[in-house]
C-alpha cells in the first residue's frame, strides 16, 4: 500500500500536536523537579542509564554507598533527551528517587528514525552491534548490508549472529547459510546458533564478554530468546511469527540494559523491520562497505556514482568477482534511497 501524501496543514497540524505533548512532558518533569528540589537530595554521584520511560529514565548507581542500586529518576528540564547507556550525574532523594543533573559525553551514539523519519538516539557509549537474523521472518541482505553500513557509520564493531541454525537443515533455507560465509570472508565476525537448542551460546556469552552490545534485527529473529537464553532473570516477553505476513510482532518497547555475570553489558532495543540511512552522505555510504575502499578514487570519472559508467573501477571489481553482486545490488538500494530523500 502506498503512503498517504499529507497537505501542507495536515503536516503542519501533526507537527503542532507533537510539540504540544513534547511541552507537556517538559512541564510535567519541572514540576516533578520542583517537587523532588523541595525535599533533601543527597550529594552527586555517578549513573548509568539502564532503561528509559518517556520523562523519566532508571538509573543504576555507579559509586558510592548504593552503587548497583536502581532509582527511577527525571531530568533537569535543560538537559537533553537521555538513552539507554548514557553515563550521568543525579542526585538521590528520600523517596527512592532522584533528579539527573548532568549528562557526561557520549563516546559513540546509535540512531534509528522514528515515525516521521527523524533520526533520534537509541542507546549510547556501545561497542559493538549484534545484527541477529534467522532463516525466519525471511531476512534481508540489503537490511543485514544497511545494520553494517550504520555500523560502520557509528564506529562500532559488528557482530553478525544467524539464529535458528536448526531451521537450516531444510532446502528452502540452505542458501542462508552460505551468507554468512560470505560476511566472514570479508573480514566480520559471524556466529551460527540456535537459542532454543542452545548450540553455540557459550561462544556467543565469549564474544558478548567485556563488551557494551546492543542487539538489531527484524522483528521475529529470536533476540529476546537469545537474552533470555543468556539471562534467563531477564524474562523478556517472546512474540510468535505472524500467521498472515511471516514477520515478526514486536515484543521489545524500550531499550534497556543488562549486565552480563562474566562482564560485559548487552542492550536490547526495540526491534525494527527499516534502518533509516538518510542522515549519511554518498561518500559515508561507499566507506560502509568495507571491500569497496580498495577500488575507490580509481574511477575514470570524479563524480562516479558506480551504477554503469565507463571506466567504474567497482564495476571491474564486480566482473572480476572482488566484489559480489549482491552487495553492489545493496549498495544500489541504498543510495536510491538516498537519493530519494
Amino acid at each position: 500500500m502506498s503512503k498517504r501524501n499529507l497537505t501542507r496543514r495536515q503536516s503542519w497540524r501533526i507537527q503542532k500536536i507533537q510539540d504540544e505533548r513534547s511541552a507537556r512532558a517538559e512541564r510535567r518533569a519541572e514540576r516533578a523537579e520542583e517537587t523532588l528540589l523541595g525535599g533533601d537530595l543527597g550529594s552527586e554521584q555517578q549513573g548509568l542509564v539502564i532503561a528509559h520511560f518517556g520523562v523519566q529514565v532508571d538509573v543504576e548507581a555507579l559509586d558510592g554507598a548504593e552503587r548497583g542500586q536502581v532509582r527511577r529518576c527525571h531530568r533537569r528540564a535543560n538537559l537533553p533527551a537521555l538513552v539507554t547507556g548514557d553515563r550521568v550525574v543525579w542526585r538521590a532523594d528520600n523517596q527512592q528517587s532522584g533528579v539527573i543533573v548532568a549528562l557526561q559525553p557520549r563516546r559513540t551514539e546509535l540512531f534509528r528514525p522514528d515515525h516521521r523519519g527523524q533520526l533520534k538516539p537509541v542507546a549510547a557509549n556501545v561497542d559493538r552491534l549484534v545484527i541477529v537474523f534467522a532463516a525466519l521472518p525471511q531476512p534481508h541482505r540489503n537490511l543485514i548490508d544497511r545494520y553494517l553500513v550504520a555500523a560502520e557509520q557509528a564506529q562500532l564493531e559488528p557482530l553478525l549472529v544467524l539464529n535458528k541454525a536448526d531451521l537450516l537443515e531444510l532446502p528452502e533455507h540452505a542458501e542462508i547459510r552460505t551468507w554468512l560465509d560470505d560476511y566472514a570472508a570479508l573480514g566480520y565476525r559471524t556466529l551460527c546458533l540456535s537459542a532454543t537448542a542452545g548450540d553455540g551460546l557459550d561462544t556467543l556469552r565469549r564474544e558478548l564478554r567485556d563488551h557494551v552490545n546492543v542487539f538489531v534485527g527484524q522483528s521475529g529473529v529470536g533476540k529476546s530468546s537469545l537474552i533470555n537464553a543468556l539471562l534467563p532473570d531477564a524474562d523478556l516477553r517472546v512474540g510468535a511469527l505472524s500467521e498472515m505476513t511471516g514477520k515478526g510482532t514486536h515484543t521489545t518497547t524500550t531499550a534497556r540494559l543488562f549486565h552480563f555475570p562474566e562482564g560485559g553489558d548487552l542492550i536490547d532495543s526495540p526491534g525494527i523491520r527499516e534502518f533509516g540511512l538518510m542522515h549519511i552522505s554518498h561518500e559515508d555510504l561507499l566507506d560502509g562497505f568495507i571491500e569497496f575502499r580498495p577500488f575507490l578514487g580509481h574511477c575514470r570519472f570524479r563524480d562516479c556514482q558506480h551504477l554503469h559508467e565507463p571506466g567504474c573501477a567497482l564495476l571491474a571489481a564486480v566482473a572480476s568477482g572482488a566484489i559480489s553482486p549482491g552487495r553492489m545490488n545493496s549498495y544500489r538500494h541504498i543510495l536510491a534511497s538516498l537519493q530519494d530523500n
